[in-house]
C-alpha cells in the first residue's frame, strides 16, 4: 500500500471503495479546464502522461496538460505500484500494472462522464472553518517560523474549507468540490483495507446524503451513520414491506439457509451493487469531492501523541519516547479504532461542506484560463530579497532525502530508531548504506546543509531515475477562483506564503480584473509528487518534512518565484514556456511482485460456500457486528471494478432479495486471508456494522468472487449466509 513505505502493508480486503471524481467548468464557446480527485495518496507523474495521452487520443488538442489537473486525496489506504520513479516504488516491488491501470481507466472514465454531461449551469463559492478535524504535527518546526509573520494567524494550521457548488440550470445542484488541509492518515499503518481514509468517507456521506435528502435544514443533526449509505433501503422504502410482526421476520429468516458456493457472471456483482451505474436515472448523480490542500504539517490525528508504552506525551522537538522514535504515536478522536477515527474525521469535514453547500451564493463570474509549465527543480536560479535592499541568487538542489525522513511521522513511525530534528546524521552505519547507494559530493552536501542526506535520490540514476527533476506548476482559474495546482505537500506556513505571493500578484493587476474579493487554493498532490516543501525556516529544523523536502532549503522561494510568473501571465493575457518535459519511464519499470498461480478448494467445496455461518435463528439489534467467513479465491483475479466483492442483502418478498449495503459502504468491509503464503486456499469473512438507521426486516450476507485455474483462466463465482433477522 502508498503512504507508509511499510512493506509490511500488504492489502487485503476493502474498507470502502476508491473513486475518481471530476468536474469540467466551459464556457459555452470557449476554454474550458478539468480537476480530478482521486482517492489515491497521491497524483503520478507517469499516471497524468498516461491520461493525457488517452484524452488526446479521444478528443484531440481538446483537454491537455494546460487544462487536466489530477489530485490526490492524500489517502494512506490505497494501492502501491503506480509511480515511475524508483523511491516511490521500492516497498510495491516495482510497478503494479494491474493497480497502475485501473487509475488511468477510472480517472479517464470521471472525466468521459463529466464531458458527456455538460449543461448550463452555474457555481458557487463559500468558505468557512473546521477547528477539530487538524492538528499540527510538527510544532517545533512551525515555531522556527519568525513570530511577526505566526502572529498574523489564529491556529499553526489552516482551518478553512472552500466549497465549490455545481447547479445545473435544469436539475439544480449536482455536485461540490471542496478544498481542506488534513492528512489522510487517520487509518494507520497497521491498517490492510482498502480506504478512502477521512476524505473518502466524507466524500461517501456527502454524496449519501445528497441522494437521500439534498436539502435537509438540520445541518447541526447530520451524522454519518444517517446518511453514509446507511439509509440505502429507504431510498428504496417502495420495496419494503411493512412487516412489523417479530415472530413472522424469524419463520422468514429461517426458511433460508446458506447457500452452496455457485457460478456467477461478473455482471451478476456489477448489477447487485447499491449504487450500480446501470440503476441511475436520467439525472445526473450527485459529485461529492473533498480535496487536499496544504497538508505537510497537519495530522488527524487531533488528540495528540503519545508514547505507547507509558502513555505519555511524547518528546516535544524529536517526537521520540525514552529516545526511541517508534513509540510515539498520534492518537485519532476514535482512539484506539481507527476506523471510527475516520469516521469521525470524515463526519468533521462532511458537516461543514453540508454548512457550505448550503449557504454557498457568491456565484463564480468571469473568464475560465489556465497555465501550466513545467521546471527543473534540480537546478533552478531563485532570486531573493536581501535585507537592506537588493537581491541575491541562489540554487535550488538535486534532490535528496535527509536522516530524519527515515523516521516517519507521529502518524507513522518508521523503524530502526531514526529520530526527527536530526540536523546532524551522525550513523556511521546508515552513511556506509548511503555511500553504497551514492555518495554524495560536496556541492551536493553544502547545497542541501544543514539536511545530513541519507539518500541522494535526484543523483541516483540506476536502472533509471529514483526521484523526479522535471514537475509541474499550475494555475487554474474560474473567475474569482484560482486554484494553484502544486506537486507536493506544502506544511501550513508554505502554503500560506504562496497564497499570499499569488494573490498580492493578482490583486496588483492594473485592470483590476481581480480584487480583494479573489479566492486562492492550494491543491496539493497534483498532477505529480516531489514530496514535502517547508518554509526556509522550517527547514533548518530538520524534522520529516523538513528532511523530505527534495531539493534544499530554498524550494519554497522556488515554487513562490514560478507562480508569480504563471500569475503575472494571467494577468497580461501572455502565454509561458512549456519548460522542459518529464521523461516516460513506462518502458523501464519493473516488478516483482508475484501473479497469481491457482487458486483452489478443499476436496468436495465450492467457491462460495459459507464457511463460517451466522448463528441459526440469529437476531441482531443496531450497532451489532454480523460476519460471515465464505470460501473464497484471491480478489487480485478481478478488481471488480463498478462492481462488489460483498453485499448485504433486505428480503422484500417471494424469494426476492434487494441488494442494502455493499463494498462502498462504510459500515461494510471486504477481508480476504489465506491460512499461508504459499496456500491455495483462501477466505473471504464480510463484516457489517449495523447502522442505527438500518431498517427492521429479514437480512443475509453474500459474497462475489473470482478464481483462477491452473489453466490461467477465471472463473466468477457466489455465494450467501444463512438470513437473519435485525430487530
Amino acid at each position: 500500500m502508498m503512504g507508509y513505505a511499510n512493506m509490511a502493508q500488504t492489502a487485503s480486503g476493502v474498507h470502502f471503495r476508491l473513486r475518481a471524481r471530476a468536474f469540467i467548468v466551459a464556457e459555452r464557446h470557449g476554454k474550458r479546464m478539468v480537476f480530478v480527485n482521486i482517492d489515491a495518496c497521491m497524483a503520478s507523474q507517469l499516471v497524468t502522461i498516461k491520461v493525457i495521452e488517452r484524452l488526446k487520443g479521444r478528443y484531440g488538442s481538446l483537454y491537455n496538460q494546460q487544462n487536466v489537473a489530477i489530485s490526490g486525496t492524500h489517502t494512506h489506504g490505497g494501492p502501491g505500484g503506480y509511480f515511475q520513479y524508483v523511491v516511490y516504488i521500492v516497498t510495491s516491488f516495482g510497478l503494479v500494472r494491474q493497480s497502475f491501470n485501473a487509475l488511468v481507466d477510472g480517472i479517464e472514465k470521471s472525466i468521459i462522464q463529466a464531458h458527456e454531461n455538460l449543461r448550463p449551469g452555474s457555481v458557487y463559492v463559500d468558505k468557512g472553518e473546521i477547528l477539530d478535524a487538524g492538528v499540527n504535527r510538527s510544532p517545533s518546526a512551525y515555531l522556527n517560523n519568525p513570530a511577526k509573520e505566526r502572529s498574523k494567524y489564529k491556529y499553526d494550521v489552516d482551518e478553512e474549507m472552500t466549497l465549490l457548488k455545481f447547479v445545473d440550470d435544469e436539475w439544480g445542484p449536482v455536485g461540490s468540490f471542496n478544498w481542506f488541509a488534513t492528512h489522510g492518515t487517520s487509518m494507520s499503518r497497521t491498517n490492510s483495507l482498502i480506504s478512502g481514509d477521512n476524505k473518502g468517507a466524507a466524500a461517501r456521506f456527502m454524496e449519501d446524503w445528497f441522494d437521500q435528502n439534498g436539502f435537509l435544514d438540520d445541518v447541526e443533526n447530520l451524522n454519518s451513520d444517517t446518511y453514509a449509505g446507511h439509509s440505502i433501503p429507504r431510498r428504496r422504502s417502495s420495496l419494503i414491506p411493512n412487516l412489523q410482526n417479530y415472530e413472522k421476520l424469524r419463520d422468514i429468516a429461517a426458511s433460508y439457509q446458506s447457500s452452496q458456493g455457485r457460478p456467477a457472471s461478473r455482471m451478476s456483482s456489477i448489477s447487485s451493487r447499491v449504487r450500480s451505474a446501470l440503476k441511475q436515472s436520467d439525472r445526473p448523480r450527485f459529485v461529492s469531492a473533498f480535496c487536499q490542500s496544504n497538508c505537510g504539517d497537519v495530522s488527524p490525528n487531533v488528540l495528540g501523541t503519545f508514547c505507547i508504552d507509558t502513555g505519555l506525551p511524547c518528546d516535544f522537538n524529536h517526537s521520540t519516547c525514552g529516545g526511541k522514535n517508534e513509540l510515539c504515536n498520534g492518537r485519532g478522536p476514535g482512539h484506539p479504532d481507527q476506523f471510527e477515527s475516520t469516521r469521525i474525521i470524515g463526519e468533521r469535514q462532511f458537516k461543514k461542506a453540508v454548512d457550505l453547500f448550503k449557504k454557498a451564493s457568491e456565484k463564480l463570474k468571469g473568464k475560465i484560463e489556465t497555465r501550466h509549465t513545467y521546471i527543473d527543480f534540480s537546478k533552478l536560479e531563485v532570486k531573493l530579497p536581501k535585507q537592506g535592499g537588493g537581491y541575491e541568487m541562489v540554487k535550488t538542489c538535486p534532490a535528496a532525502m535527509g536522516f530524519s525522513f527515515a523516521a516517519g511521522t507521529t502518524d507513522g513511525p518508521a523503524d530502526f530508531n531514526f529520530k526527527q530534528g536530526d540536523d546532524k546524521g551522525n550513523s556511521s552505519f546508515w552513511k556506509f548504506v548511503r555511500n553504497v547507494l551514492k555518495t554524495p559530493g560536496k556541492d551536493q552536501v553544502d547545497c542541501q546543509s544543514p539536511k545530513p542526506i541519507l539518500l541522494d535520490t535526484g543523483e541516483m540514476k540506476k536502472p533509471y531515475d529514483w526521484a523526479p527533476s522535471v514537475l509541474p506548476v499550475q494555475i487554474l482559474r474560474i473567475g474569482q477562483l484560482v486554484i494553484l495546482g502544486v506537486p507536493g505537500e506544502f506544511t501550513t506556513m508554505a502554503g500560506r506564503r504562496l497564497r499570499d505571493a499569488v494573490k498580492s500578484v493578482l490583486t496588483s493587476g492594473p485592470n483590476g480584473e481581480f480584487n480583494s474579493k479573489v479566492h486562492v487554493v492550494i491543491a496539493g498532490l497534483t498532477n505529480a509528487y516531489s514530496q514535502y516543501i517547508t518554509t526556509f525556516e522550517e527547514y533548518q529544523v530538520q524534522r520529516y518534512e523538513g528532511a523530505s523536502t527534495l531539493y534544499g532549503p530554498h524550494t519554497l522561494s522556488a515554487y513562490i518565484q514560478e507562480f508569480k510568473k504563471l500569475a503575472e501571465s494571467l494577468i497580461s493575457g501572455l502565454t509561458v514556456a512549456p519548460g522542459p518535459e518529464p521523461p516516460d519511464l513506462f518502458d523501464k519499470q519493473f516488478s516483482f511482485l508475484t501473479p497469481v498461480i491457482l487458486d483452489a478448494t478443499p476436496h468436495g467445496a465450492q467457491f462460495g460456500d459459507c464457511k463460517n455461518d451466522i448463528p441459526q435463528n440469529s437476531t441482531f439489534k443496531r450497532g451489532d457486528m454480523v460476519s460471515a467467513t465464505f470460501r473464497s479465491a484471491c480478489p487480485r483475479n478481478d478488481l471488480m471494478t463498478e462492481g462488489t466483492y460483498a453485499l448485504v442483502e433486505f428480503f422484500h418478498d417471494k424469494e426476492t432479495w434487494v441488494p442494502a449495503y455493499d463494498d462502498d459502504d462504510f459500515c461494510l468491509r471486504f477481508i480476504w486471508s489465506r491460512p499461508s503464503k504459499l496456500s491455495t486456499h483462501s477466505w473471504a469473512t464480510i463484516e457489517w456494522r449495523i447502522p442505527q438507521s438500518a431498517v427492521s426486516g429479514v437480512y443475509r450476507i453474500r459474497h462475489f468472487g473470482a478464481s483462477k485455474s491452473l489453466f490461467g483462466s477465471v472463473e466468477y463465482f457466489t455465494g450467501s449466509s444463512r438470513a437473519f433477522v435485525v430487530a
